[in-house]
């Protein structure tokens, strides 16, 4: 269970990735630094020290404003090809490292594949609502940023999070389970 949850998260982490590169590094970067629930080996920890962590932070924030002018957004579109599928190879290698059955060029190709594909995708479409509504492209390029950064976070989130998730829904449908199963018997008494 534990290594098809781990892949799920490589997996989830990787496609975030193709969404904004900097967003998911720091989340995972930040919860293996601060909490338990993620454990990077080597050469993986390294995301967790401070100085690649402020790194991380500003990148992202200059990926942040920079994605939300349209020329400006183009340029870094192109820098972002190369980054992003890179990214999205850290990030699958970093969670399946634990996982003796995968070989990491294997596992660093998928997530450079998901992340890259994510991208292109991603890159296509804001293409296609600039060139398809020039009058709203002023505003449509800072809000579809906006939701892909809000996508890339959330998706990180439930990646790394949804072992927890998977659990707690669990519990949540045993005591479902029991307790119509208690009604039951209680109604047939």
């Amino acid at each position: 269970m534990e290594t098809m949850g781990t892949i799920l998260s490589a997996f989830g982490l990787a496609a975030a990735a193709g969404l904004n590169a900097y967003i998911p590094l720091l989340v995972v970067a930040l919860l293996a630094r601060l909490t338990t629930w993620i454990r990077l080996g080597p050469p993986y920890e390294a995301l967790t020290h401070p100085a690649i962590i402020g790194l991380l932070l500003l990148l992202a924030l200059v990926e942040f404003f920079a994605d939300k002018i349209p020329a400006v957004d183009a340029i870094n579109d192109g820098i972002q090809t190369f980054v992003r599928p890179a990214a999205g190879a850290i990030l699958f290698g970093a969670q399946t490292g634990a996982i003796r059955e995968i070989h990491p060029v294997l596992a660093m190709a998928c997530g450079l594949l998901i992340a890259g594909g994510v991208h292109s995708l991603k890159a296509t479409l804001r293409r296609a609502v600039q060139i398809g509504a020039p009058p709203f492209a002023p505003i449509a390029t800072p809000l579809l940023s906006v939701l892909e950064d809000l996508a890339s976070l959330g998706l990180s989130l439930i990646a790394v999070l949804a072992a927890w998730g998977i659990l707690v829904l669990g519990v949540v449908f045993v005591i479902w389970v029991w307790r119509r199963a208690r009604r039951a018997r209680a109604g047939s008494a």
